[in-house]
């Protein structure tokens, strides 16, 4: 099966996207806000064109997000399909002609090179209504770590690493979710011991009904 990642173009990410990697293969997915931030890093400071002329196009993929995020997947395939894909075709024609005309040296090659050199994971989201325009969303959930690092410096060891990473994991997930992780996890951890293991999908966050909850529906 698999599986997607969207992120920055970090070099550690690569080893991920390795094709048949094991356990299973893992999808880049790129995130056009981090592409959007070179060209306007050059367009504030140097009011270069072709910067501003960027911002312009990616911008007006944004505004059509906006519109229709948090409609199903299949919702937003049709809408990609009828506005955001012409929009795309057009920015990569274009990009690739300024492309041409630019040293390889210069900043706006680079930011273009950072998008062109890696198209189908830019593009993926077209086909894909599961796949967000960005990751904005993921980086604004691990702000709160990142500020409060400078309190946990270590995690003690690997694998108290990985438990940390899981309840993080699990925490974001329950505020997606519109549940209090809070409450979630004082819940959970106090029925999971005599909880079936073979209903345990029922305290996914997703699923998950307070104890008094699922009593009063019995009742």
């Amino acid at each position: 099966m698999r599986s997607l990642m969207q992120a920055d173009a970090y070099s550690g990410y690569n080893g991920l996207y390795v094709a048949n990697r094991k356990p299973g293969e893992i999808v880049e997915a790129a995130c056009w806000a981090h592409a959007r931030r070179k060209f306007f890093e050059i367009a504030e400071l140097q009011k270069a064109p072709v910067a501003i002329e960027a911002v312009r196009r990616i911008d007006a993929l944004f505004a059509i997000e906006r519109e229709i995020n948090g409609k199903p997947p299949d919702a937003r395939i049709g809408v990609r399909a009828e506005r955001s894909r012409t929009l795309v075709d057009d920015l990569e024609t274009w990009l690739r002609s300024e492309r041409r005309k630019l040293s390889s040296k210069h900043r706006l090659a680079k930011a273009a090179d950072y998008m062109l050199k890696r198209w189908p994971a830019f593009t993926r989201f077209l086909d894909n209504g599961r796949i967000c325009l960005s990751n904005n969303a993921a980086e604004r959930a691990v702000r709160g770590i990142a500020v409060g690092r400078k309190n946990w410096t270590f995690a003690g060891s690997d694998s108290g690493g990985h438990r940390a990473a899981a309840i993080y994991t699990l925490i974001e997930t329950a505020k997606l979710n519109d549940v209090d992780p809070r409450a979630w996890l004082a819940d959970v951890i106090a029925r999971i011991a005599d909880h079936p293991m073979n209903r345990i999908d029922e305290l996914l966050p997703w699923k998950w009904k307070p104890e008094g909850h699922a009593q009063a529906i019995a009742a």
